[in-house]
């Protein structure tokens, strides 16, 4: 076995090094400034993105807006290569949380050319304002946090396997509801007596399609009051999974200098991720 070399990766020259402190850091007044400026920027683009879906706006200030959306796109799209370049570790940052946010927040302005209505899922740049618990020092905000998506990144397996168990009752279920009601009380298809099933098993009941046999009657009174005791069983295994994940001495939120993700224990001198030194 590969024995982990934690100094391993080449060292940032001086600019990107300055680079890196700027855009991760928030405790010289550059990397406020910066941060500041970052907030301010993607609450105007989201807002701008908003606007532009009420079609009485759109159709006055087309323009305005078409601009806006590309000045934010391309400025958003310089801040990422930023980030890439002032990190030891691009890979790992473009793969991280906010590394997907980040791309996810530029892509939609150039995927419009083909797809149109797609520039409205620019509104993704919502989760870019999570830096500002980082900003304003909220460290116990981003503490819960990252407990509550370690939690949820442990219990995903289990969750799924029930998930799996669950989309076969409701194939089964709305397969038993197509052969009893029959096309005459609305089950006109498999997929339409599944898509019933799932909205009585959520106990979402729209009564677009109701029963109408004393059969269907039944079954769809047991499939509600089985809906309630599914829906405790994820809530259950992730509830678990946070006791579990609980850590008193809380979490590290400096980002880490080679790959740029936080979340390490107070006490870590190596980033969990990367294996490059936390505090050069």
């Amino acid at each position: 076995m590969r024995k982990r070399n934690y100094n391993d990766g080449k060292a940032l020259s001086p600019w990107r090094e300055s680079l890196n402190t700027i855009i991760y850091g928030s405790e010289t007044r550059l990397g406020k400034a910066f941060d500041v400026v970052l907030i301010i920027s993607i609450i105007i683009s989201v807002i701008a993105v908003i606007l532009g879906s009420v079609n009485q706006i759109q159709i006055k200030y087309q323009e305005i807006l078409f601009r806006i959306e590309w000045f934010f796109t391309v400025l958003f799209s310089l801040e990422y290569a930023l980030r890439l370049i002032s990190v030891r570790r691009p890979l790992l940052y473009a793969r991280s949380f906010f590394g997907i946010v980040d791309f996810l927040s530029i892509i939609p302005t150039y995927l419009s050319f083909l797809f149109p209505s797609i520039k409205y899922m620019l509104i993704i740049r919502m989760l870019r304002l999570l830096r500002v618990f980082r900003i304003l020092k909220l460290a116990e905000y981003m503490d819960e946090a990252q407990v509550l998506m370690t939690a949820l990144n442990r219990s995903w397996r289990k969750i799924l396997v029930f998930l799996h168990a669950i989309l076969a009752l409701v194939v089964i279920f709305g397969s038993l509801m197509y052969v009893v009601e029959g096309k005459d009380a609305g089950f006109t298809s498999i997929p339409k007596s599944v898509y019933w099933t799932i909205v009585t098993l959520t106990t979402v009941g729209y009564g677009d399609i109701a029963p109408q046999t004393p059969l269907g009657q039944m079954i769809a009174a047991f499939i509600m009051i089985m809906g309630y005791g599914i829906i405790a069983v994820p809530t259950g295994i992730y509830s678990a999974e946070l006791v579990k994940t609980f850590k008193p001495d809380g979490i590290n939120n400096d980002a880490c200098p080679g790959c740029g993700k936080t979340g390490h224990d107070y006490n870590a001198e190596y980033c969990k991720y990367c294996g490059h030194i936390l505090d050069d």
